[in-house]
């Protein structure tokens, strides 16, 4: 998978960065610095193209996931998330991914397939990645999830649905709902860093 890495001068969690719909691996770099200064990081662009645009997994109308290539899809990061560890010398345990949209939502597919694949999650603006499966045991996954009450793309009741899921699953979950709508703001973004803070330094 293309993707870009960075050591940074600080100890503690890389962070996994996992753009939007039509994004890349540079996308969310911006937001390292304003979430973890100084924190290492991964960027990874998503291995699917839509019209010309990089996701992380097919979808089959707005709304609607190609389930088949999401635990497809989902596995392959997961692998090579392993296999970057491993090239770049980090903890593979130690992982928290910052993800938008299309990029929250593979964050929150590895979370619902594999009980270690992340330390932590920031998820802005995402969905239930799938229904009808079994969630790993998440006590030790903190998470954040940013909302926007006028998001035009999630209704409000999808966001409470993944926030649900992840408490069923012991996982520490906490919500910032902010007035706007699909776009990242910077209210969420720096409530993201409070969270990050009191969980990771």
């Amino acid at each position: 998978m293309q993707h870009v890495f960075h050591k940074g001068e600080k100890d503690g969690p890389i962070l996994l960065l996992l753009h939007g719909t039509g994004g890349n691996e540079k996308d969310l770099i911006p937001l390292v610095n304003m979430i973890a200064p100084g924190a290492s990081y991964l960027g990874v662009r998503g291995n699917v193209l839509e019209n010309g645009m990089p996701r992380f997994f097919r979808r089959l109308a707005e709304g609607i996931f190609d389930e088949e290539d999401l635990v497809f899809r989902t596995e392959e990061l997961s692998d090579f998330i392993d296999d970057m560890s491993q090239q770049y010398d980090f903890d593979r345990k130690n992982v928290v991914a910052v993800g938008y949209s299309n990029g929250a939502n593979i964050a929150a597919s590895l979370m619902y397939h594999f009980e270690d694949a992340l330390n932590g999650a920031i998820l802005f603006h995402a969905m239930v990645p799938m229904r009808g499966i079994q969630l790993p045991n998440l006590e030790n996954t903190p998470v954040f999830i940013g909302a926007g009450k006028r998001d035009p793309l999630i209704p409000a009741n999808e966001t409470k649905e993944l926030v649900e899921a992840l408490r069923n699953a012991s996982s520490i979950v906490t919500e910032h709902w902010g007035e706007g709508g699909h776009e990242l703001t910077r209210e969420e973004v720096e409530k993201a860093r409070e969270w990050f803070e009191q969980n990771f330094q």
